[in-house]
């Protein structure tokens, strides 16, 4: 595979990673984004090159994120348990080092990373419980009475 190739890989999933960041759904974005990743290292497209604290913690718990660096772009990945015994710590982000600013249509880019990785079935989305409302029985339906009109 050229470098030409791998860099358009890598700009595909740059803009996957974008589009995902201000998605209302993007499970389907980041799972792309994680077998495209896991692929490159696979073949050796791609190296890890040490963990960073995470910028957005959950539930307020400090954890860690794998740096992967690609042509000359850089993603984060969840880590896996080999990556804390292999991998430097490299503590939090440096904000000075950017990605190169690339433009590709996000449908051009699911095209790329899904050529490159074969279809994946998309993640089913979870059905939400959805509450009927209340039907409140009403008890007493005669004609309401005021004993002021009635003398």
């Amino acid at each position: 595979m050229e470098k030409d190739e791998i860099r358009q890989i890598a700009i595909a999933i740059y803009t996957v990673n974008r589009h995902a960041k201000t998605a209302p759904d993007n499970k389907n974005l980041y799972h792309l984004k994680k077998v495209a990743l896991e692929k490159l290292l696979q073949k050796g497209y791609a190296k890890k090159v040490g963990l960073h604290y995470s910028q957005n913690p959950k539930f307020s718990k400090q954890h860690s994120t794998t740096l992967v660096q690609c042509a000359d772009f850089l993603f984060h990945m969840i880590p896996e348990k080999e990556d804390f015994k292999t991998l430097p710590h490299l503590g939090h982000q440096n904000h000075t080092s950017r990605n190169p600013q690339e433009r590709m249509g996000l449908y051009v880019a699911k095209t790329v990373l899904n050529d490159f990785v074969g279809k994946i079935p998309k993640t089913l989305p979870q059905k939400k419980a959805v509450q009927k409302p209340l039907k409140r029985k009403v008890s007493n339906t005669t004609s309401f009475r005021s004993s002021y009109l009635n003398g």
